[in-house]
């Protein structure tokens, strides 16, 4: 009887011994060594990717695209469309999951893709002004048609031929930062006129903010939309 219960006792302390050991290692030391290694090597991205402004205010994530719109008549009014403030560059659409309707008191990012197929609304295989309203042909159609009306200038005017896929479809996530180099291109003389900028100054904007594959071979060149409206907004100094 009192060997079982020594055994038993020795067993338990050896238990403790080993709980202790592991809560300090896993616990303690392997996540302080982790964020040491992350803050001394990686130290913007372990911190969220932040973008900041020229006076050091922290603007957003370079990580999570944001939208550039005009203020609602009636912030209240659910049913009131957005409408994009044309003198920044505009992002790609975001037909996530939409609005928040579990808790309308929190405005929340929601993530999400439309989960439409490529010919969905589509009219003998293809996307016509036909296409029924609500439906992926009838967005982009819609879409496309907006693109061309607000980035043609006097002395410029956008061809359909022109407009980029990422122009007038969302991302996976609803919430991609980036654009590509032709949808950043496009804008460039709609910015300038709204800015009261010179071609050639947003042009080398662009330029400067447009990144090449990931290690020359992965991925898409990328320009980063609110890295790029940062940057502008020094530039005009508003």
């Amino acid at each position: 009887m009192n060997n079982s219960v020594g055994n038993t006792a020795r067993l338990i302390g050896a238990g403790l011994r080993a709980l202790l050991v592991l809560t300090v290692i896993c616990g303690v030391l392997y996540p302080l060594a982790v964020t040491g290694i992350a803050q001394a090597l990686f130290n913007d991205k372990a911190n969220g990717s932040e973008i900041k402004d020229k006076s050091g205010r922290v603007v957003g994530s370079s990580l999570i695209g944001q939208t550039y719109n005009l203020p609602k008549k009636d912030p209240n009014d659910p049913e009131e469309a957005a409408k994009p403030d044309l003198k920044w560059f505009q992002p790609r659409p975001s037909n996530g999951l939409g609005t928040n309707s579990v808790n309308t008191r929190y405005s929340l990012i929601l993530s999400g893709a439309t989960n439409r197929s490529a010919d969905n609304g589509a009219v003998h295989g293809q996307c016509t002004k036909e296409a029924a309203e609500g439906t992926l042909c009838a967005q982009v159609i819609a879409a496309k048609e907006a693109v061309i009306t607000d980035n043609s200038t006097p002395g410029h005017t956008v061809e359909p031929q022109d407009v980029p896929a990422d122009a007038v479809t969302s991302s996976g996530s609803g919430l991609d930062p980036n654009i590509s180099p032709e949808y950043a291109k496009l804008q460039i003389h709609r910015v300038a006129e709204r800015n009261e900028l010179d071609v050639k100054q947003v042009e080398k904007l662009v330029a400067d903010h447009t990144t090449g594959r990931t290690l020359g071979f992965m991925g898409e060149p990328r320009v980063n939309v609110l890295e790029l409206n940062t940057a502008l907004k020094a530039l005009t100094k508003s």
